[in-house]
């Protein structure tokens, strides 16, 4: 198992990941401070995704010319001016600037790893490897969740921004150590910025799996975000739990992903093939949406707990399987493949948790939103082991 790259990589996503969620964990002083609506900083997030689209679908030309650690260098650097200009501006359009900056280096997170990873990684452990990665992004949230509030508290949400920065330089200079070891194979020749926003395009016609993947990919992220955008104010307002008590709830939910995510890793790489994985990953959460669409005043906590917990497990717990599927997928394409991969997810959580929010409001309830939500992972979850049964998987 290459422990230090995969260390390097874990690092990497969490800082940034932590301050992705900075601002909004910080967000009421943020809104107080700048005299701008609470929800409005909420846009921090849309435009990190938003733009972390675009650079997760340009960044493969920019790994494979200057290689992963020099990249993950420069998604460090983003992270670092994200916090000085959202620290040091007094208005929501630098607030708004910051996160274009953090989305710049954010989308090729995933793809500068896998391009880092597959050639050091054993074939017996990829998904596994490629799973404990993706445990950086709940490490974020918990890390942001942790040390955020306290600081804003003591010093102001300026200075809790700012102390986020020492560590992120720390880090951003101790991969210049191993950057020529780990920077191999590079190809001077390869275009930046020529036909980047195609290829995804290419590899989508070519494969009939990747446009799979894809859709689950969308599906599962956008439902993954329902989850944890809708979960606090549904205990609170639908089924009569205390605002402690739904905290308690999510908090459940985000552990019982992040835990699991390298068990699915082992799943994948022991028990069944990454599609099959997956698709197991669906009828979870499709099992989840339903039971959750249903809460109300009268449920147990303990069942409302364990509901959680299975999504978690399913919905927070896939996306380290499925960037393991795409980078098989890709093959020599497969930095191009991951960066496919990021930008599906990120148009999931874009779009879906928008179309839920406003279907709630038609309906006058959640049953039928969860419902619709858990036909999209059934049958992505029906697609995929067909897939896998096609290919002999």
């Amino acid at each position: 198992m290459p422990i230090w790259p995969l260390a390097a990589t874990v690092a990497i996503q969490t800082l940034a990941t932590a301050a992705l969620f900075s601002v909004p964990t910080a967000a009421p002083e943020i809104a107080r401070d700048l005299n701008v609506p609470g929800p409005l900083v909420g846009v921090f997030v849309s435009i990190v995704y938003s733009v972390g689209i675009i650079s997760a679908l340009l960044s493969p030309g920019f790994i494979w010319r200057f290689g992963a650690v020099r990249v993950s260098q420069v998604i460090l650097l983003c992270v670092v001016a994200m916090l000085a200009i959202a620290a040091g501006g007094g208005t929501a359009v630098m607030l708004a600037l910051a996160g274009v900056t953090l989305g710049l280096g954010y989308g090729a997170a995933a793809p500068a790893s896998t391009h880092l990873l597959v050639p050091q990684t054993p074939r017996p452990v990829f998904n596994l490897v490629m799973s404990i990665r993706q445990t950086g992004v709940p490490l974020g949230g918990v890390l942001g969740a942790l040390i955020v509030p306290p600081i804003v508290l003591a010093a102001g949400w300026r200075v809790a921004l700012l102390v986020e920065i020492g560590p992120v330089l720390l880090l951003l200079g101790l991969m210049e150590l191993p950057r020529r070891r780990w920077d191999v194979g590079l190809d001077p020749t390869r275009p930046l910025l020529s036909g980047a926003l195609l290829e995804p395009l290419r590899l989508l016609r070519r494969d009939r799996r990747l446009r799979v993947l894809s859709a689950a990919a969308f599906f599962y992220s956008g439902l993954q975000l329902c989850f944890i955008a809708f979960m606090a104010v549904q205990l609170t307002t639908v089924a009569g739990f205390s605002l402690v008590g739904a905290g308690f709830v999510l908090a459940v939910y985000q552990i019982a992903g992040a835990v699991s995510r390298p068990v699915w890793g082992w799943v994948a790489d022991r028990l069944l093939s990454p599609s099959r994985t997956l698709a197991v990953h669906g009828v979870g959460m499709a099992v989840a949406c339903v039971a959750t669409g249903l809460f109300g005043p009268g449920w147990p906590v303990s069942v409302v707990v364990l509901v959680e917990i299975l999504g978690g497990v399913t919905a927070s717990g896939f996306t380290g399987v499925a960037y393991a599927e795409y980078a098989s997928l890709g093959g020599t394409r497969r930095t191009e493949a991951t960066g496919l991969g990021t930008a599906a997810m990120f148009f999931g959580v874009m779009v879906i948790p928008s179309a839920f929010a406003v279907a709630v409001t038609h309906w006058g309830g959640y049953a039928v939103p969860y419902a619709v939500l858990a036909v999209t992972a059934a049958a992505s979850a029906a697609l995929l082991w067909k897939g896998s049964a096609e290919k002999g998987g």
